[in-house]
């Protein structure tokens, strides 16, 4: 029987699904999601009136959205980045979403979305799960039957 073998989404390179990698891709889809929220709200808030608020607050949104999906979608980027990068840009993007909550006038949100950004790729990127069952471990103990 094989086994579906998925380099990501999920904890970066190689490492396995735990209770904690699991708890944390949910915390991050959350804050993936609020910061397209954040840029939406603020292109709103900054327009001139209504239409313009609209254009920029999608325009805003629609790039942060090309730039992740771009370099740090979780299915694979299209364009992969060291580590290091790929740890920059993604604190940059939640970055400007938590600056532009901050020009919005939502300080709380600001420190909650900075502060949970900052955990959860701490946690991505350092969690590391039990080593990854090769299949003579898996075949350990059972009888074979070729002999």
């Amino acid at each position: 029987m094989s086994r579906l073998r998925i380099a990501k989404p999920g904890p970066v390179k190689g490492r396995r699904w735990t209770p904690v990698t699991v708890a944390n891709a949910a915390v991050a889809l959350a804050l993936e999601c609020g910061m397209l929220v954040a840029l939406f709200c603020w292109g709103l808030a900054t327009g001139t009136n209504t239409v313009w608020g609209i254009v920029i607050g999608a325009a805003s949104a629609a790039l942060a959205a090309v730039v992740w999906g771009t370099f740090l979608a979780a299915g694979g980027p299209k364009v992969p980045l060291p580590v290091g990068a790929e740890i920059t840009v993604k604190l940059a993007v939640f970055g400007v979403a938590a600056l532009a909550l901050a020009d919005f006038g939502r300080t709380t949100l600001t420190l909650v979305l900075a502060g949970l950004a900052v955990i959860s790729v701490a946690v991505e990127y350092t969690a590391v799960g039990p080593p990854p069952e090769t299949r003579d471990d898996a075949l350990a103990g059972t009888p074979d039957l070729n002999s």
